[in-house]
Formats: structure tokens, C-alpha cells, sequence
């Protein structure tokens, strides 16, 4: 029987870096790379339009008017506003359109607003608008009524595939976000949504931006579920 020579403290780290390599876990490449920066934006009230609702609202063949660029490159806040009117008869005018206009229509709320208009309103991902209630949009030329479509969107982060890699998590995990202000907070069970156009930017609503105090804020963390 032939005697094997053990190999050579070179020769298993060598080894190691190949297998870590394959893997694409190169810790000290790892432990290089800076933590990506943490964009929060408070998402306000605002809403999503087919073109054809947008016609109703606004004429036909109207197209929505850029007012500004968000941070995402692939949507701009348009100059373009809705009324929402609640079962209550109340109303909320001045309702921003985001554009483009999209494949379905959607009006999104914080709970303050949709106490305020008398609507019971579900947590939903952006697009799952299936069984939600609805109301009635006013615009300039014409009047719309939604038989559903309005919903209190999801806490959730943007990300591209490499923030998605350095924190180790992929399209529709969750992740929670520690928030160092003089009211400091957890929010638990942010949705996470990658694509390859989208920077890292958290986006949280209104009521949940008072209650951290988000505009206070010294530090924000995110960490994988």
C-alpha cells in the first residue's frame, strides 16, 4: 500500500479559496465592500392610473406631465392631481398621480386617510388589489368610481441584485429596519423587491414615519429577517 503525502498548508488554502470562489463567498471581498447606503423616503398618499382611467379623469388622449423625478429612475411624480372621495362623502383632493401610467389603477392610503374617508383598509403588495375596497376618484373632465383598487401598500425595500446579494436575500423575503431617532423603533417584515433598474430605498408611509420619527432620525439599519 502507497503512503499519501498529506497536503501542504498552501495547498488547503488554495483549496479553500477555489471552493469559496465557486461559491461566491469570498469573505475578505466581503468584508471589503462598504455597507451600500440606506435611502428611507416617506411615501405619501398618491395613485396609479391606467392610461384609459387617465383619459376618463383628465380627456381623451391626455398624457400625465412630469413634476418631478423620484428617486427610482423608472417613475416621476406628475403634475397631475385626483380628488378621493370615501363611502363617508368625505374627500381628500390633491391626490398626486405617479406616472407612468401602469397596468392597473390603485390608490394608495395610510390608515389616517382612510379612517378619515370611512374605508376598512387592507395591507397589500403593490398590484395585489384583488377583493379591496374601492372609491371614487375626481379629476378635471370626468369621474371615475374604483370597485377596488385602494390599499395601505406594504412596507418594503427597493434593491438591485448586489444589495440583494450583500445582504443575503432575494425578491419577496422580509427584512427589518432598526431606526435611531428620538422615538427609535423596529419596523419588522419589510417586504423585499428586487429588480435590476431599482436603487436601495426603503419606502414606509406616512403614519409609520411620525411615529419613528423618521425626519429626526440619526441611523438606520437594515438586517434579514
Amino acid at each position: 500500500m502507497t503512503a499519501t503525502a498529506a497536503p501542504s498548508r498552501a495547498d488547503i488554502e488554495t483549496m479553500v479559496r477555489r471552493i469559496l470562489e465557486r461559491q461566491g463567498l469570498n469573505g475578505l471581498a466581503a468584508a471589503a465592500r462598504p455597507a451600500p447606503r440606506v435611502v428611507v423616503n416617506i411615501s405619501a398618499r398618491h395613485c396609479h392610473l391606467t392610461q384609459e382611467d387617465l383619459e376618463v379623469l383628465y380627456g381623451k388622449g391626455y398624457q400625465l406631465t412630469q413634476l418631478k423625478r423620484l428617486y427610482q429612475d423608472t417613475d416621476f411624480a406628475a403634475n397631475e392631481t385626483v380628488a378621493v372621495v370615501g363611502p363617508r362623502q368625505r374627500m381628500i383632493p390633491g391626490v398626486r398621480i405617479l406616472g407612468p401610467c401602469r397596468k392597473f389603477t390603485q390608490v394608495e392610503l395610510a390608515f389616517t386617510d382612510a379612517i378619515s374617508l370611512g374605508i376598512d383598509l387592507p395591507v397589500r403588495l403593490s398590484g395585489d388589489i384583488e377583493g379591496t375596497p374601492g372609491c371614487l376618484l375626481v379629476g378635471p373632465k370626468g369621474t371615475l368610481e374604483l370597485k377596488n383598487g385602494v390599499i395601505r401598500a406594504e412596507r418594503h425595500v427597493h434593491m438591485g441584485p448586489a444589495d440583494a446579494s450583500y445582504y443575503g436575500v432575494q425578491h419577496l423575503d422580509r427584512m427589518n429596519m432598526k431606526i435611531d431617532s428620538p422615538c427609535p423603533s423596529i419596523l419588522n417584515g419589510l417586504l423585499v423587491r428586487v429588480h435590476p433598474d431599482w436603487k436601495l430605498e426603503v419606502h414606509i408611509d406616512t403614519d409609520e414615519a411620525n411615529c419613528c420619527d423618521l425626519t429626526h432620525a440619526t441611523n438606520v439599519e437594515l438586517v434579514k429577517a
